[in-house]
């Protein structure tokens, strides 16, 4: 399969003079789910799905389930048997169909699997008709454990249109998060971001940075974001469950001066809404190892 880049992608990539590299990584994407990541898949006890909500605000909401809740059927049909908590954004909007991106992060062994496609909703769930399935790398990605599944029911979730202190606080210690963007069609893309805590910057109460470190070349974040700044966050707490997600829009920065050291360029992210829900998943996990590669 040959992957066709939209412009925003094209763009980025001739900027930062990988587009070479971009085309010959891109065959690895296929439509077709391979057995290898059907099994990385099944064995996985969280997903985080991208998409919209009705509104068009992009939102990352993570899934949860036991092993096997989340698994291939077919060659190119997913269907993940759990919804999002409730008061999560994307609680109704899954409820009909959307173009969604899914990301399943194995902390553990530092590997992740992304799909993009389709979703219609069942009664357990969704079911995803893939467009695009690959395998990242495991750069950047922090060790951690499961050390638990507490089932203490999630809280009602907390809206506002700025950061608190604590959400403040807590972005800042965060050594990974998760981020939605879309193409201009539409075509939702799930996809992870780590470092060392402190990377996410804290701005103001509305406003985030965080440095863009080298990965695959094919730029399809930062491409998305080139081409429509809608953006979505979800930060985990993986000690207590809790999560926070921010929406809003996003703008490449390539003033060398504000990147930290490593980076390829910067994000600058102003949030339009926060939604926290405390306890939102029952996993509970180790402090991290973080990556040796981090800058």
């Amino acid at each position: 399969m040959t992957i066709a880049y939209h412009p925003g992608e094209l763009a980025v990539q001739e900027r930062l003079g990988q587009a070479d590299i971009a085309q010959r990584v891109g065959r690895m994407i296929r439509a077709e789910i391979p057995s290898a990541a059907a099994e990385f898949l099944a064995a996985q006890p969280m997903v985080v799905l991208a998409a919209a909500d009705a509104a068009g605000a992009l939102w990352a909401s993570p899934l949860v389930g036991p092993a096997g809740f989340a698994r291939a059927i077919g060659d190119r049909s997913i269907v993940v048997d759990a919804l999002p908590a409730s008061g999560d954004p994307l609680a109704e909007s899954l409820r009909g169909a959307r173009h969604v991106g899914l990301i399943a992060l194995q902390p553990q062994l530092r590997r992740r699997m992304r799909v993009n496609g389709r979703a219609e909703p069942t009664a357990t769930g969704v079911r995803i008709e893939t467009d695009q399935v690959y395998s990242n790398c495991p750069k950047y990605i922090s060790r951690r454990d499961i050390e638990d599944w507490s089932e203490t029911g999630a809280a009602a979730a907390r809206s506002s249109n700025a950061l608190d202190p604590a959400q403040q606080q807590a972005i800042s210690a965060a050594d990974a998060f998760f981020i939605a963007s879309a193409d201009p069609n539409g075509n939702a893309d799930a996809s992870h971001r780590g470092g060392n805590p402190g990377f996410l910057q804290v701005l103001s109460p509305t406003r985030l940075r965080w440095p863009d470190y080298r990965g695959n070349s094919m730029f399809m974040t930062l491409g998305n974001i080139a081409a429509d700044p809608r953006c979505g966050l979800l930060i985990p707490d993986w000690r207590t469950g809790t999560t926070l997600q921010l929406t809003g829009t996003a703008a490449i920065t390539w003033d060398e001066t504000v990147f930290t050291t490593g980076a390829q360029c910067a994000i600058d992210f102003t949030l339009t809404r926060v939604v926290e829900i405390s306890g939102a998943t029952p996993l509970r996990w180790s402090d991290p190892e973080l990556s040796p590669v981090n800058p």
